[in-house]
């Protein structure tokens, strides 16, 4: 009902994202329908007919009645193909693509249940009596020397410079003051600068990682920019931000209130394929960036399952907040397990944007279910070691295929009927693949004729009991999770 009445006064709004990831279910159930309803009815009057002995018609309702049946079978049967139970059994412990970091294939998972204590009290769950800067800061810490094996932020920081300076650019050398570094935040829930209850960055750990890079890493106040092109940097952010840290730069698309308004640099991801009417500017603060910081949000996704450091770069396209503008070309995977572009890892390996970053980071403080709206109590975690808690991580990587994968095992662990979850790692699957993915596509998002190369790796953990990867297991391939506790 609620498709029909949204389309038939407007028939454009069936290409919106919400409507297309509808229809499929819309389908199902009036198919399901009328194939009941049908095969009832024909029965009932193939046995009336029966015994008024109408043979010819008795025969015909009968034949009617078995034949809605077999498509109400069929219609419960399609349904099942379309779980997600032969892609994590294929993929598990089964690795793909090429690793990279300092520990290759290595995802870190911090947890500490003391971060995150919103207990709806409080009308916002991110100021300072829900969410603890000071667990925040150790979170971040520790994340830094867990990816490096160091044993100082400073030293962390040097040696993540260092390794992607040489894998990127065949260089030694680390940062130098100079080079600016533009932090990608997920702000998807912000309609205005003013304070909102939706799940977005998390101020506590912003800040943390701006703490970080100034004080630890050496980084001037100046060449640091948090942005979300297509959004707004909240005022929870700003202003805890700016406060201690007046030189950092915020750009959103608006700009005003301190903020500075987003440009973009045209065409400059062109896309490997057609892609419809999506945006092909890429905002001038990544692209002028020597580093780029992914930091995304746990959260699941209508139309593409999740969204983490993958669809977190569509933030930085040419959109504004009227997203409507820009049709959602690829981002969906087929529902069918089909094999087909994915915008998504164009974004993963554009040289201005995945080619880039030098650390993915997923905000797991709270996690959430939807996209949409603020994290709600009834969705605490139920799985160990959550336990009926928030989910109290942070996630890190210097492999974007391997975090991202990682986030998917949680959040489908967790959550089992996300919205679109079926098939979600096909970009990733892609990505690992990039240089010959099962699509077949020329992923080359700069059109410049240089083809991509495996943008990381990617497998499914063993279960959601031990959350073992396959260099958990002893081997020397695949992704490494290491679990540090926070007590």
């Amino acid at each position: 009902i609620w498709f029909l009445i949204r389309v038939i006064p407007k028939p454009q709004r069936a290409s919106y994202p919400c409507m297309r990831a509808a229809a499929p279910i819309m389908s199902t159930f009036v198919i399901y329908l009328l194939t009941l309803s049908g095969s009832i009815f024909a029965f009932k009057k193939a046995k009336h007919h029966f015994r008024k002995t109408r043979y010819i018609y008795a025969v015909s309702f009968f034949v009617i009645a078995v034949a809605c049946s077999f498509l109400f079978i069929a219609n419960k049967t399609e349904e099942v193909k379309g779980s997600t139970v032969d892609a994590i059994s294929v993929m598990s412990n089964s690795p793909i693509g090429v690793e990279h970091g300092i520990f290759p294939g290595r995802v870190v998972w911090v947890f500490d249940p003391k971060v995150a204590t919103w207990d709806g009290t409080n009308k916002y769950w991110w100021d300072e009596k829900s969410t603890s800067q000071a667990e925040a800061d150790k979170m971040f810490e520790n994340v830094l020397k867990s990816l490096t094996g160091k044993s100082t932020q400073a030293m962390a920081w040097e040696a993540l410079f260092k390794n992607f300076n040489k894998e990127k650019k065949n260089i030694t050398s680390g940062y130098t003051v100079n080079q600016k570094i533009a932090v990608k935040i997920n702000q998807n829930n912000t309609l205005r600068h003013a304070d909102t209850t939706g799940l977005n960055g998390t101020p506590q750990l912003v800040y943390a990682l701006i703490k970080s890079l100034t004080k630890e890493a050496g980084v001037p106040q100046k060449n640091i920019t948090i942005f979300d092109a297509s959004r707004f940097i909240g005022d929870n952010i700003f202003f805890k931000c700016h406060k201690d840290f007046p030189e950092v730069v915020f750009v959103d698309n608006e700009g005003g209130e301190g903020r500075v308004k987003s440009t973009y640099v045209d065409n400059a991801i062109p896309y490997s394929v057609d892609n419809g009417k999506l945006a092909t500017g890429l905002a001038k603060c990544a692209v002028e960036a020597d580093y780029i910081i992914n930091m995304a949000l746990l959260k699941g996704h209508i139309g593409q399952g999740v969204t983490l450091c993958g669809k977190n770069f569509y933030g930085a396209t040419s959109i504004d907040h009227n997203w409507r503008k820009n049709a959602h070309d690829n981002f969906e995977q087929d529902r069918t397990g089909k094999d087909k572009y994915m915008t998504f890892t164009d974004f993963l390996g554009h040289k201005d944007l995945g080619g880039k970053t030098l650390l993915f980071m997923i905000d797991g403080l709270y996690g959430a279910r939807s996209q949409d709206g603020p994290p709600l109590l009834k969705d605490k975690w139920r799985m160990a070691p959550f336990n009926n808690r928030w989910c109290s991580s942070l996630f890190a990587s210097q492999d974007g295929v391997a975090v991202d994968a990682v986030g998917i095992d949680f959040l489908r662990a967790e959550w089992p009927d996300l919205a679109d979850i079926a098939y979600t790692e096909k970009y990733l699957v892609e990505a690992a693949l990039a240089d010959n993915p099962p699509s077949k596509t020329v992923y080359d998002p700069e059109r410049d004729g240089t083809r991509l190369k495996s943008l990381g790796v990617m497998e499914h953990w063993n279960n959601a009991t031990d959350k073992k990867y396959s260099r958990n297991l002893g081997k020397n391939y695949g992704i490494e999770l290491v679990y540090v506790p926070i007590n």
